[in-house]
């Protein structure tokens, strides 16, 4: 099959009746439009790395490329909406919610119905007298199970360093004003232990369903730098609400 571009043919190594320089120029001086595309060497080596590790665990039989790419494709479907569900439930079931809180893991495999993976989950509930923020000082662990990819604040030096020493102060940045007779747990997030918060219900709530409420629930509201949204003027639906100002 040719591949013609214009006027001219590609070649091997020419472009028509005019060679490639190294530089990605034609030889002639102008640009060349297809010069190569240049590569990030370290993202390379992780992905070469990467793939000879799949290789050898296909190869030793311990799992196959379907699976692998079955994992990855169930890991980019998780979103807060998963977090958001358990909230809800726990909101409107005592029970599920003393479970939550005792087996958090255990409690969301049977409410959701998915493999939560290796690291422990532990819920952690705000009242009207404590507020929970999750950071991860090391690096960015987070509960990915359950809310998806972390934000990338969440990852950035200033949060982790500074949610330790002024969770106050970095909450007010970010638009949450915790009052000063409520008392503030920093929760370090590890390799082994991934946390996530149930908030407070929002009042007048009392006669949504659970997918009303679980649209109050927000990404930044299980981490502990907001709270539920507020059920303003809204037109309610069956699968959650548009909220209306």
């Amino acid at each position: 099959m040719s591949d013609a571009h214009g006027d001219h043919a590609h070649g091997n190594d020419e472009h028509g009746d005019h060679a490639h320089e190294p530089n990605g120029e034609h030889a002639d001086g102008h640009a060349d439009p297809h010069a190569p595309i240049v590569h990030d060497d370290a993202q390379d080596a992780w992905e070469r790395r990467s793939a000879a590790i799949e290789a050898l665990l296909v190869e030793k039989g311990i799992l196959t490329h379907d699976e692998v790419r079955a994992a990855i494709d169930d890991f980019a479907s998780r979103t807060p909406m998963l977090g958001a569900r358990l909230v809800a439930k726990a909101w409107t079931d005592p029970a599920f919610k003393s479970r939550l809180l005792a087996d958090a893991k255990a409690a969301a495999a049977e409410e959701l119905g998915l493999d939560m993976g290796l690291p422990e989950i532990v819920a952690l509930e705000n009242s009207d007298s404590v507020h929970h923020l999750i950071v991860c000082t090391l690096c960015s662990c987070y509960p990915r199970m359950l809310l998806g990819p972390p934000p990338g604040w969440y990852k950035s030096l200033p949060y982790r360093s500074r949610a330790i020493v002024d969770p106050r102060g970095v909450m007010r940045e970010l638009g949450l004003d915790v009052p000063p007779d409520v008392e503030v747990r920093v929760v370090d997030s590890t390799a082994d232990m991934r946390y996530f918060v149930i908030p407070a219900r929002p009042s007048g709530t009392e006669s949504l369903s659970e997918a009303q409420l679980a649209a109050l629930v927000t990404r930044d509201s299980m981490i502990g730098v907001a709270r539920a949204r507020e059920p303003i003027a809204s037109t309610w639906h069956d699968s959650g609400c548009v909220r209306v100002a």
